[in-house]
């Protein structure tokens, strides 16, 4: 079954884009590895402090792969608040009729 990984993480909204950038090295590797079908970390539009984490692998072995080999990031950030939560999918389908 998929997985994917989805919420927010708030950091001080003068360290946001560092973050972001801070995990750029993640995004590049994670989307090459096998199992993987998208990753994204990025800066909210609306909220300074929110940024948006979203992975979505083909199963959760992949993930788990993933996890064991992945880099850390770039630098480090105090953490305000984590709202990310993992989801196992039993099915999919388009989101419109």
């Amino acid at each position: 079954m998929r997985v994917i990984v989805a919420g927010k993480v708030y950091v001080d909204q003068e360290d946001r884009d560092r973050c972001v950038d801070a995990h750029q090295i993640i995004v590049e590797q994670a989307r090459k590895h096998p199992g993987c079908i998208d990753v994204a970390i990025s800066a909210d539009p609306t909220e300074a402090g929110r940024v948006n984490i979203f992975e979505h692998f083909e199963s959760n072995e992949a993930l788990d792969h993933w996890r064991s080999v992945a880099p850390s990031p770039s630098a480090s950030f105090d953490i305000k608040d984590v709202q990310v939560f993992k989801h196992v999918i039993a099915s999919s389908g388009p989101p419109f009729d």
